[in-house]
């Protein structure tokens, strides 16, 4: 089988079960629930060999979400493809709507990423996930004004962050993610585009 090299620096078989195991743990019983005892006792693995690959509770945690990612949130992401007659809207809410729609059939799946992503793995979780987004997104927003740009992605972030924190905090529901999401990428296009014309 293939390897791959997670940003924990761990090289993992691409279909580990240790880390299959996690992903089950963390979408049927949540974050708290992923104790390494559990995991070796559900895997038939010894904890020497998880403590081997993965040296934290942390470490194992986050490659279990990047192996999640990039099986079902971040596949799409490089599949699509701007069309030149496609508005800065539509670019936008397509690469949303890619990366939103696992999140809605996988709620749990957010709230470990936005537990992850507010602990010691923060810059890890978030990193990897821009290197996917970033180019996609690029893509769309080729030939806009650079600030613009800087502006949409001060309030996006924010809002993304803040929204998904609600949901994991229970103050939302998480098909209101989406919709906010799209109200505000409308406003500011549709402001943009009025200065362009």
């Amino acid at each position: 089988m293939d390897n791959v090299e997670t940003t924990t620096g761990t090289a993992v078989d691409s279909r580990d079960r240790i880390l299959d195991i996690v992903v089950d743990i963390l979408e049927s019983e949540g974050y708290d629930a992923v104790q390494l005892r559990e995991v070796a006792r559900r895997s038939r693995t010894s904890l020497a060999t998880i403590y081997k690959r993965y040296p934290t509770r942390d470490h194992l945690i986050l490659a279990a979400l990047e192996s999640w990612m990039d099986e079902h949130r971040y596949a799409g992401l490089s599949r699509q493809h701007h069309a030149p007659d496609e508005s800065v809207y539509d670019g936008l809410m397509r690469l949303f709507g890619t990366i939103f729609e696992p999140w809605e059939r996988h709620p749990e799946m957010l709230k470990a990423y936005y537990r992850s992503r507010s602990s010691t793995g923060r810059e890890l979780v978030l990193n990897r996930g821009l290197d996917m987004v970033i180019p996609a997104a690029m893509e769309v927003l080729d030939g806009v004004d650079e600030n613009f740009v800087a502006d949409l992605d001060t309030v996006l972030a924010t809002l993304v962050f803040g929204l998904s924190g609600r949901f994991a905090a229970g103050e939302i529901a998480i098909t209101d993610i989406l919709p906010t999401i799209e109200r505000t990428v409308r406003w500011f296009t549709t402001g943009y585009e009025a200065t362009r014309g």
